[in-house]
């Protein structure tokens, strides 16, 4: 079993709503309406800033605004972030039943790595991060990894994740790939058009997909 971590295996999303609050009374800015600021999490930090403070990639002081958005982050990272519901019970089962997983993310291992030693969760196993590879997803080389670090071959894993990439990419590998609809969806996208094998948009229902299908 294989996961993206933010918006999938946990709600990261209450930080990056206060870094990007910060980041916006830095600049004199009003605080924006933090259900627009949940929907990009899973952008990354250059859409939060571009997001944020009205900027285009292209400018000048793009990235350094990304650099101090980081900074921020660092600062929260962990405080607030949760496994979703029902994430450290089906985490337990799957050791239960011999099952091991993994996660293959976009965000930094210097983030990735300490939030899932701070949060309540089990070891993990595997975890790939853009670091690790030369192509990131929605190339599938990070699921390759996990799947070399975990001994099994693509075919026998499955992959969940809460962004179109995340499906592309375990598509790409040969896996069979869940849509996680409850996870940082941006308006007009539809989860249920990205081509996974099952979905859904409530993560305790998640251990049931996995095991009856």
């Amino acid at each position: 079993m294989l996961f993206d971590l933010d918006g999938t295996l946990v709600d990261t999303a209450d930080e990056f709503v206060v870094v990007v609050q910060q980041l916006r009374a830095e600049h004199d800015l009003p605080a924006m309406e933090p259900a627009r600021i949940r929907r990009s999490v899973s952008n990354g930090a250059r859409a939060l800033v571009a997001l944020g403070l009205d900027l285009d990639p292209q400018d000048a002081i793009f990235e350094d605004k990304r650099q101090r958005l980081l900074e921020l982050y660092s600062g929260v990272l962990g405080t607030s972030a949760r496994p979703y519901p029902g994430i450290t019970g089906l985490l337990q089962e799957l050791d239960r039943r011999g099952i091991s997983w993994g996660v293959a993310t976009n965000k930094p291992r210097a983030y990735a790595e300490p939030l899932l030693a701070r949060i309540d969760l089990p070891p993990c196993p595997s975890l790939v991060c853009p670091d690790d590879v030369k192509d990131r997803k929605p190339h599938p080389e990070s699921l390759y990894r996990n799947c070399r670090d975990l001994g099994c071959a693509p075919h026998e894993a499955i992959y969940i994740g809460d962004h179109l990439r995340d499906i592309e990419a375990g598509k790409r590998a040969g896996m069979r790939t869940i849509a996680a609809a409850y996870g940082y969806i941006e308006s007009g996208d539809d989860p249920a058009a990205w081509g996974a094998d099952l979905l859904t948009d409530d993560s305790t229902q998640l251990a049931g997909l996995i095991f009856n299908s």
